[in-house]
């Protein structure tokens, strides 16, 4: 029996990268835009009903929830080709015509999610009573705007009341790396809000850095001025292949828990990382026909021989992982002597991996694969637990050309994704403590007296950020034992 997810989309961002998804979902399990199979899929051994279930008259709809403060995004999705596809009561967005969303303010946007806790639980409770056997609910957001980030966060905290036993699984789309290269200025507050609601009330985050994104379009993809579809796409390439075993079921990672439960040691270390080879150019314009990002046609036509073994190391490089983390193997870098200065760089290791390799397998090739990674010592795990280099081989869609024989999807489980909240924190100190830009918060009642809830916010994610410090270091049980014994953390986290 397929284990059912539910996906709830919160926002511009998350409603876009979410019908993205549908899409590519509906393309690989060969249904129509209206919701009908193609009549040469209809004896496929595919598991439709984790993500869609059938109408009356038998056409496939989304188990998705969509959510936005502001009616544009939703309203091209019911204009498109995909609108008959989506179920129209699952949709929210203000009654008002003029829909002025959450104006890029986390407490805007937490606030006016609560106005709306009735429709929106209905909404999902409904969504629920299709599902044999419920097993998670994903969340699609940004946490950098106003509602995926306000409204997603109140979701969050909401969603353990309503189903306190089911999995709670994020996409969650970080902003660029430095608040003076976006145009929303709280950004920072809006980050560390929205990072507090997901290291507490989240069971696994799917880290994707727009920073990074946008240089695996330009650099990886040679996209000379990548747009916003094109990285909607490069996120839904990751969803589709993590969760391929889902949909095509084999020996093993059939459902949800078994997929996360190898990469999440301790509930706090939820926070994962994704790498994906090979990326083809052509996959990404044909998304956008005429566009005027074109690269050179040797390139764009060139498909490369792929083995297991190529496809394994590739995910282990830095320039195909959906996070600006910088090196993330230390030790293979060109220079040692830089090393010797920068001690703090040796100190990041792999807590766990999981690569989901699709195509045409031999598992022989993934033994070997492994033992010639393992040789080369081309990872660095934690000294604390066993960790290893975990395989899940998945099938592939019949009804979508595939150009490359073996392609990737790593999922992974690295201490140095906490130097990216450091920088976030940063950002935040800058702007709290010369007290800008609170003028907005201040209209909400949370913030009317105080901002005792950003301080509250920036020392959980702190707290956080150590945790994947000291998660570098041998004694880190210890550490972890150490910390849930110590009553000022108790007092805390009931606080909280």
């Amino acid at each position: 029996m397929p284990r059912e997810i539910v996906t709830v989309q919160v926002g511009q961002c998350g409603n876009m990268i979410g019908f993205e998804f549908w899409k590519q979902l509906c393309e690989e399990h060969g249904i129509q835009p209206d919701g009908i199979l193609h009549d040469f899929c209809k004896d496929g051994i595919d598991r439709k009903d984790v993500f869609f279930y059938q109408a009356d008259d038998d056409h496939y709809i989304p188990r998705s929830v969509m959510i936005d403060l502001e009616p544009r995004v939703i309203n091209k999705i019911q204009s498109s080709e995909y609108s008959k596809l989506f179920n129209p009561e699952n949709i929210h967005v203000p009654k008002n015509k003029g829909g002025g969303g959450a104006g890029n303010n986390w407490a805007s946007g937490h606030y006016q999610a609560s106005q709306i806790h009735e429709d929106l639980f209905d909404i999902i409770d409904r969504e629920v009573e299709f599902s044999d056997s419920l097993e998670a609910f994903t969340l699609c957001h940004s946490t950098a705007g106003g509602t995926g980030s306000g409204a997603g966060s109140y979701f969050l905290e909401n969603l353990a009341d309503h189903y306190p036993k089911k999995l709670v699984q994020t996409y969650s789309v970080f902003p660029n790396a430095s608040s003076q290269e976006s145009d929303v200025v709280v950004q920072p507050y809006n980050t560390i809000l929205t990072l507090k609601r997901l290291a507490l009330h989240a069971d696994a985050t799917v880290v994707l850095d727009n920073t990074a994104l946008n240089a695996i379009a330009t650099d990886r993809l040679h996209l000379t001025s990548p747009d916003m579809s094109h990285i909607n796409k490069l996120v839904s390439t990751i969803m589709s292949a993590a969760t391929a075993t889902l949909r095509y079921p084999g020996y093993m990672n059939n459902d949800l828990v078994s997929l996360l439960g190898s990469l999440i040691p301790t509930p706090r270390l939820h926070f994962l990382m994704t790498g994906y080879t090979p990326l083809v150019v052509d996959d990404f314009q044909s998304n956008n026909p005429g566009h005027n990002n074109q690269t050179n046609s040797s390139s764009s036509n060139q498909i490369r021989r792929t083995t297991v073994l190529d496809v394994m190391r590739r995910l282990l490089q830095p320039q195909n992982m959906m996070v600006s983390s910088g090196s993330l193997n230390p030790t293979q870098t060109k220079n040692p002597e830089r090393l010797v200065k920068r001690k703090e760089t040796l100190k990041h290791c792999y807590i766990s991996i999981l690569n989901i390799i699709q195509g045409d397998v031999d598992p022989t090739q993934v033994h070997k694969s492994l033992q010639r990674i393992r040789e080369r010592k081309a990872v660095d795990f934690i000294q604390w637990g066993p960790a290893s280099i975990q395989v899940a081989l998945s099938k592939r869609s019949p009804y979508t050309k595939h150009p490359n024989r073996v392609s990737g999807l790593m999922l992974a489980n690295h201490t140095k994704i906490g130097s990216m909240f450091k920088k976030g924190l940063g950002e935040f100190d800058k702007l709290y403590k010369k007290k800008a830009f609170l003028d907005q918060f201040k209209k909400q009642k949370m913030f009317e007296e105080n901002f005792n809830e950003l301080e509250a916010s920036r020392q959980v994610v702190q707290d956080l950020v150590d945790e994947y410090a000291a998660a570098t270091k041998p004694d880190y049980i210890d550490w972890s034992m150490n910390k849930e014994t110590d009553p000022r953390t108790q007092n805390v986290v009931k606080s909280l």
